[in-house]
């Protein structure tokens, strides 16, 4: 089957540039879907899905956009507009791919045309903005932001080049993923999460559970980590939770630079999928270089993780905050909730004659979290093997609880004695 690639633009201003990115697809043999964006002048070419089909599922008529002259509100009608219109065509089965174009405008129109598209299915924004604060564009999926190098403004030496580039590169997604590798979907799915001072704990219940016969997907804990891994839950692909790492609550609470939101802890316990819920790095909030932190947190212990992250310790209120956080999220959950607390230490810096080494704001994050939802104590470090074999003892026994998986003697797990 031939491939077909919906391509976003603004067909007042960037009809010169589409049409090379088209002819470079259908040379590469795919066909094009043209859906226009633009508002103000009259498209240079002719679209498959005009602008006021888009404006229209906006929620706003072409006519009035035009006549208010607010570029603005035209961007985010025409990108409430293009998100349904793609979304239909991509269910459909009409579009395999999407290309979107432009500077901030294009590239917010076809950021939210592409967000809630499905994993895998190749996405590209040819933008000016390729470079740095992105994640709004990025979110939770698998865009590629395409650097355009010059401005997208016409055919030159320069876009010539990288606008061939970008329509190769997404032609090379499309013939890959007719072989692409698929993994057994009789294996049970384990979300993790994972930070620099927890590794050692989550590869070693990854380790366990992969010998159980599971397959475990790990997100780093930065924010777009635990978004995503809400994302994954809330979509109905994962079997359970290891959420070892719920440090970005942390950075919620305090106010650092890698939170993931209010409804962080939540997807799980709103659909009744099994999890086991730990503390891991909750003791640091994290922030950029030194010169980057608030004043208020001037005299504090930090802690210079790289040149480009320092790490605070958490105060003893800020843990009972955090805590209780973590508590009333965990609470709400209507499935198979295990809370494991290691009582000696939550990450590699909160351990005995470690910089964040902090009994107090350990208990005072312990008994927040023992106020709202039981808890199970152990006196083990988070890093311990012990903790992490614990971990994994306690996601099989939910697993099997919910939707037993068959047994071998090749896929029993390892377990010591501290988790029995």
């Amino acid at each position: 089957m031939v491939a077909t690639v919906a391509l976003l633009a603004a067909l007042d201003t960037k009809a010169e540039d589409a049409a090379f990115l088209a002819a470079r697809l259908r040379a590469n043999g795919h066909e094009v879907l043209l859906i226009d964006v633009g508002v103000l002048g009259e498209p240079g070419i002719a679209p498959d899905v005009d602008r006021d089909t888009v404006a229209e599922r906006g929620g706003v008529a072409l006519a009035e956009l035009v006549a208010r002259a607010d570029r603005g509100a035209a961007v985010q009608a025409m990108a409430t507009g293009a998100a349904p219109v793609v979304a239909e065509l991509v269910g459909a089965g009409q579009v395999q791919a999407v290309l979107a174009i432009g500077g901030g405008a294009g590239t917010t129109i076809g950021s939210a045309a592409m967000l809630s598209l499905p994993l895998g299915l190749p996405k590209m924004i040819l933008t000016t903005v390729a470079s740095g604060q992105t994640a709004g564009y990025v979110g939770t999926s698998d865009i590629l932001l395409f650097p355009s190098v010059v401005d997208v403004a016409g055919i030159n030496r320069i876009s010539a080049l990288t606008y061939t580039r970008a329509a190769d590169a997404l032609s090379g997604m499309l013939s890959g993923s007719v072989d692409r590798v698929e993994t057994s979907r009789d294996r049970p799915l384990v979300a993790a999460s994972m930070f620099g001072v927890t590794t050692a704990c989550v590869l070693r219940a990854k380790q366990q559970l992969e010998r159980a016969g599971c397959e475990v997907l790990v997100f780093h804990a930065t924010g777009t980590g635990g978004r995503t891994l809400e994302r994954l839950v809330a979509d109905g692909l994962v079997d359970a939770v290891l959420d070892l790492t719920t440090t970005e609550w942390a950075d919620e609470v305090v106010g650092g630079i890698l939170a993931a939101g209010p409804e962080r802890l939540t997807a799980a316990g709103r659909l009744g999928v099994p999890q086991v819920v730990s503390l891991g790095a909750t003791d640091m909030v994290n922030f950029g270089p030194p010169d980057s932190l608030p004043t208020r947190f001037a005299d504090r212990l930090l802690y210079r993780h790289n040149a480009e992250n320092t790490l605070m310790r958490v105060s003893v209120a800020e843990a009972a905050e955090i805590g209780a956080a973590i508590g009333e999220r965990l609470a709400a959950a209507t499935g198979p909730t295990t809370v494991l607390v290691p009582t000696r230490g939550v990450s590699a810096l909160d351990a005995a004659g470690q910089p964040f080494d902090d009994p107090a704001a350990r208990a005072a994050l312990a008994a927040a979290v023992r106020a709202r939802v039981p808890v199970e104590e152990h006196d083990l470090h988070i890093n311990d093997p012990a903790f992490a074999d614990l971990a994994a003892v306690r996601v099989l026994a939910q697993i099997e609880e919910t939707n037993p998986m068959p047994r071998t003697s090749s896929n029993e797990p390892r377990t010591t004695e501290n988790a029995r």
